[in-house]
């Protein structure tokens, strides 16, 4: 009778147990962005709509892929059709330029996108609950 070797199962297991621990921190999602701190309300409800961010470098990215300035209004309408969605939410680093933060706002609204939000990082100050 043949024996089943199991060695062999269980170092291939291991083996891509290892790989999965390695690469899981690597597929963490979104743009590094350092958010401005304000003291504005947490909305309770998960936000459905297309995420722009505009890093510390000035680069934009439609839900986390990158794109040109000239490619943008494209790009977003293709996203937001693809989301069905008619809603923008500006992740905008705290170190960038007002006027890139400003000229991104003004192609989305002459895009005709009325529902525009800027998402903050929640500041709680000290004494309040």
């Amino acid at each position: 009778m043949a024996d089943v070797n199991i060695v062999n199962l269980v170092d291939v297991v291991l083996v891509l147990l290892i790989i999965f621990m390695i690469s899981a921190p690597l597929l963490q999602s979104g743009i590094e962005v350092e958010l401005p701190n304000t003291e504005a309300a947490v909305l309770d409800e998960e936000a459905t709509g297309v995420v722009v961010t505009i890093d510390a470098r000035g680069g934009i990215y439609i839900n986390d892929v990158w794109t040109r300035l000239e490619n943008f209004e494209p790009v977003l309408d293709n996203e937001m059709r693809a989301k069905n969605t008619s809603s923008v939410y500006i992740r905008g680093d705290s170190t960038i330029a007002y006027g890139t933060a400003i000229g991104v706002i003004a192609r989305i609204k002459e895009m005709g996108i009325k529902s525009i939000g800027l998402v903050t990082a929640y500041e709680e100050k000290e004494g309040r609950p």
